[in-house]
């Protein structure tokens, strides 16, 4: 690999405004990149950003650059999809010292289906060790950075997860579920650059086959339970694999994104979306 690529700042670490960004997850200063900010970071960013895709219901253009997320999920406090999420968490460990790579993966969400490499996550060195972070998963996602190995095996929260390498294949997160073990993405082991992600993004919000284009998709991780909006149902799902499910509708659609997952729309945000919500559910 280019060392100069490697430590180059590619993920524009010196446009993040730490301090606001601290200030919206809760954290204090004086981080240092070790294990112990990389996990407290990791668990403060998704306590404080849901995983949502509504600039694309808006109509609205889903931008990467550090500035605008920075615009948007910090000062506008909003969330974002993975894109969103974990460049702006990659920006954000950048800027605290911290090494970290890109990586690409293919979703599996228990199914066999190979689709394209449309997730981002990262790799990230502390206290001498390799950490898999993934801020954007939305639902079924980590709380905080797995040992990157073979055989990887966390309890976080409620919730375990593991990383296992196929035979001659690639390595897999996987969520250990009621029936056992439930396949989440398969990673991916080029790295990957933030233009990369760039044409990604561009296939997820434009293209007709993308999840993300014809329904409103709200996610939001807890340590004991896990919240979603997908199209009209709301469902909580707990531990045990026992979930409650309830319809949304449109005159409850914006508190149910303040009062569930923390999203405050501005009111012509909210206007309009409660059309679009209509019109689709």
């Amino acid at each position: 690999m280019n060392e100069s690529i490697w430590n180059g700042g590619i993920w524009n670490g010196e446009d993040v405004d730490l301090d606001a960004y601290l200030a919206r997850t809760e954290l204090s200063g004086g981080l240092r990149p070790d294990l112990a900010a990389l996990r407290a970071v990791h668990r403060a960013h998704v306590s404080a950003f849901a995983f949502e895709n509504l600039d694309v219901m808006l109509g609205r253009p889903v931008l990467l650059d550090v500035a605008s997320l920075q615009a948007k999920m910090v000062d506008g406090r909003r969330g974002g999809y993975c894109f969103e999420q974990n460049l702006l968490f990659a920006a954000v460990l950048e800027r605290l010292g911290f090494r970290v790579r890109g990586l690409a993966a293919r979703v599996r969400m228990g199914g066999t289906k190979v689709l394209p490499m449309t997730h981002m996550a990262l790799r990230v060195e502390a206290d001498g060790e390799r950490w898999l972070c993934d801020v954007g998963f939305g639902g079924e996602g980590l709380l905080e950075p797995l040992p990157f190995h073979d055989g990887a095996r966390a309890r976080q929260g409620e919730w375990t997860f593991s990383l296992a390498d196929e035979p001659e294949g690639p390595r897999v997160l996987r969520s250990l579920h009621k029936e056992g073990w439930f396949d989440l993405y398969a990673l991916g082991a080029e790295e990957r650059l933030p233009i990369d992600y760039t044409v990604a993004n561009h296939y997820i919000s434009t293209h007709p086959r993308s999840p993300f284009v014809s329904q409103v998709v709200v996610q939001k991780t807890e340590p004991d339970v896990r919240t979603t909006l997908t199209g009209s149902v709301l469902s909580v799902v707990r531990p045990d694999g026992s979930a409650d499910e309830w319809e949304v509708g449109e005159g409850e659609l914006r508190e149910v994104l303040v009062e569930r997952f923390g999203i405050e729309l501005a009111d012509d945000d909210a206007v309009t979306l409660a059309r679009v919500y209509s019109s689709r559910t």
